[in-house]
């Protein structure tokens, strides 16, 4: 019997590497790219955005007509099986538009409030993360593992900031983070960082206010990775990410509880 998930799972990897290469394309040529802003000066988006999604929600609903689709750039279509695919088709448009690496494409596929897979591909580097909830997380088909030992003073915590977040709380999360003898780090992208702690470069990483498209993914994999994640329900609109290495997420969890005293950010649904 076909497995209809394994079916989508294999078009989302095969999607997410042509899209990345059209994506390529576009950074090559950046500087002729029309450049709008959305809700903030740095809050940018541009005609690359919207190409590399249509041709991701073309192909899935070619592929899968009954499958509901939600991305960044073009909102939500309605589908009939209960199954929605979750689309950012450049995260880190700021970077990719400044010429950094740190950009990629992410394609998930949920359903209910379940997170059933994720890939991210990162054209620049040509690399490539997927997982499959129960399966495992591979990084170019090599599966991941995180050593359990990693301490929070031993690497590099990665901290995401909008401006959906307040400053204080993001200054204070870094400095506890130094006061206990770790060090934060940020590349603009954050389903990279994300993807980049399920691998073991990272050893967590924290956002106060972030998206299902940015987050899903990488959550997944860090999960998959034997790592520890906050809950963020496949079907939130907006919430708190955070995930990290199982011997860093105590350290982690407590400086970041330090800085909301009345309780962590609530998870945002779709009205």
């Amino acid at each position: 019997m076909t497995d209809p998930i394994a079916a989508r799972a294999a078009l989302a990897s095969d999607l997410a590497r042509r899209a990345g290469q059209i994506a390529l394309d576009y950074y090559r040529n950046r500087a002729s790219l029309e450049i709008e802003t959305k809700n903030g000066e740095l809050d940018l988006v541009s005609i690359a955005d919207r190409a590399v999604e249509d041709m991701i929600r073309g192909e899935i609903a070619a592929a899968f007509p009954d499958d509901a689709i939600l991305g960044e750039e073009g909102g939500a279509a309605e589908g009939r099986s209960g199954l929605t695919w979750v689309i950012d088709p450049i995260d880190g448009t700021v970077p990719f538009l400044m010429g950094l690496p740190h950009w990629c494409v992410v394609i998930t596929l949920i359903e209910g409030a379940e997170t059933l897979f994720g890939v991210i591909d990162v054209p620049v580097t040509g690399e490539h993360f997927a997982a499959r909830a129960g399966q495992g997380v591979t990084l170019d088909g090599v599966r991941l593992s995180l050593d359990p030992s990693k301490r929070i003073d031993q690497g590099l915590v990665a901290v995401g900031a909008s401006e959906r977040c307040g400053a204080a709380p993001i200054a204070g999360i870094i400095r506890r983070l130094m006061e206990a003898g770790g060090m934060y780090y940020r590349n603009g992208s954050g389903a990279n960082m994300l993807a980049c702690v399920a691998a073991g470069r990272l050893a967590g990483y924290i956002e106060p206010s972030m998206n299902p498209w940015d987050s899903l993914a990488g959550l997944l994999m860090i999960r998959e990775a034997g790592g520890v994640t906050h809950p963020y329900p496949a079907d939130a609109r907006l919430g708190l990410a955070m995930g990290a290495a199982p011997g860093v997420w105590d350290a982690l969890e407590s400086i970041v509880s330090a800085e909301f005293p009345d309780g962590l950010p609530e998870v945002e649904y779709w009205s």
